[in-house]
């Protein structure tokens, strides 16, 4: 028989490990980050890193229904630094019914071109579209979302001259202040720990670079971005983050679509993470597989702390200290719930935009994990409306 004294130390050890499930992925991945890097980090070789280095790319550029922003984007490709005769630029319209493909007839000239798929099949068969089409050996993958720097396409090519490398990633930075660019900011500083120490677990979906060797078809429903990491570590090379190759992008403005977007982006990543499981194994892929666990497991596990956390604190109230973890806990749940429901001087303040921005990541991979184990899959993208 269990004594009530036993049942109360049990919660406690449950709530200690919920906090530790919740702080650790956020907090303590980053310090065992930076810590291994002063240790054994390591920086890509970039022999004669002076000398002009432009290597042949084909980029690759999605769209779907993008009238709205696809004469800017054709504009901002056109702007990019790079030698013409060294750069093909291919636009794949996915079952466009606005009038995506008609301007990208008027504004699309010199070095790209277009390619329509009639009907709408999904992210992936638009970038194997493109793939049957590049030329070249380096391929750089983008979407309308985001705008570049002119010199970004030069940068995130240069970390190839580094035998190790066969991916690189840009950094998407959000041009507001919210939570959405807070969050961004604080991925982009993972990035780089975990570029020090071996390889990124995931690029940005929006600028990323891939030697084209390492580059399979893309297969519907797994996060592309995702999936050529998988693929680059798999094959015995790093997947790193580049500084200097910078786009810009706004922030999801509508709430309940940066929700289901986000929704949609972890089914996805959850799909390619259960087909590439074996890189979680520390035998085969050492450190890397620490950083799939901290970086993508973990980090998908925390709803679950969360919810822990709260319960067994509640249960535990009639001690001072548990009274305390959960009025904190409750009052950063209501800030949350304020900020959703548009209070400005909730929304507005920092608090407010962390809370919620927390709160939603965390309600989204819940969401997305109950979608997951019913069978849910995300076979067709749609691009958000920024």
């Amino acid at each position: 028989m269990i004594d009530g004294s036993t049942t109360v130390r049990v919660i406690e050890v449950l709530f200690w490990i919920s906090v530790f499930g919740v702080v650790y992925p956020y907090l303590g991945y980053p310090v065992v980050l930076w810590v291994l890097g002063r240790f054994r980090g390591r920086q890509g070789r970039r022999e004669n890193g002076d000398a002009p280095f432009y290597p042949s790319v084909s980029m690759i550029i999605p769209v779907c229904n993008e009238e709205a922003r696809i004469e800017r984007k054709i504009a901002n490709t056109a702007a990019l630094r790079y030698p013409s005769d060294r750069l093909q630029v291919l636009f794949v319209s996915d079952g466009s019914t606005d009038r995506t493909v008609e301007f990208i007839k008027i504004r699309a000239s010199g070095t790209m071109t277009l390619i329509e798929l009639p009907v709408r099949q999904g992210k992936g068969a638009a970038l194997n579209a493109g793939l049957d089409h590049a030329k070249h050996d380096i391929l750089v993958f983008s979407d309308a979302a985001i705008e570049l720097e002119p010199d970004s396409l030069r940068n995130i090519v240069r970390g190839f001259r580094d035998p190790e490398v066969g991916c690189i990633s840009g950094e998407d930075k959000i041009a507001e202040s919210g939570g959405e660019a807070w969050y961004g900011r604080y991925e982009l500083l993972v990035r780089r720990l975990e570029s020090k120490v071996h390889s990124i677990v995931g690029a940005s979906g929006s600028f990323y670079a891939q030697r084209r060797e390492l580059c399979g078809p893309f297969l519907e429903g797994l996060a592309p971005d995702f999936l050529s990491v998988l693929r680059t570590v798999e094959q015995g090379f790093r997947a790193v983050s580049e500084p200097d190759a910078v786009g810009t992008m706004t922030s999801v403005k509508d709430s309940k679509q940066e929700f289901e977007r986000k929704v949609r982006t972890l089914i996805r990543g959850m799909a390619a993470l259960f087909s590439y499981a074996r890189v979680l194994s520390p035998l085969r892929f050492g450190i890397f597989a620490v950083e799939m666990l901290s970086h993508k497991v973990l980090r998908w596990s925390v709803p679950f702390c969360l919810i822990m956390a709260l319960l067994s604190s509640v249960m535990l109230m009639a001690s001072p200290w548990f009274l305390f973890f959960s009025i904190v806990q409750i009052v950063f749940y209501i800030i949350a719930l304020l900020a959703l429901s548009g209070w400005s001087v909730i929304r507005d303040s920092l608090p407010g935009k962390i809370a919620l921005y927390f709160s939603m990541v965390n309600a989204a991979i819940l969401i997305a994990w109950v979608k997951y184990a019913q069978g849910v899959r995300q076979e067709l993208w749609t691009p958000s409306q920024r």
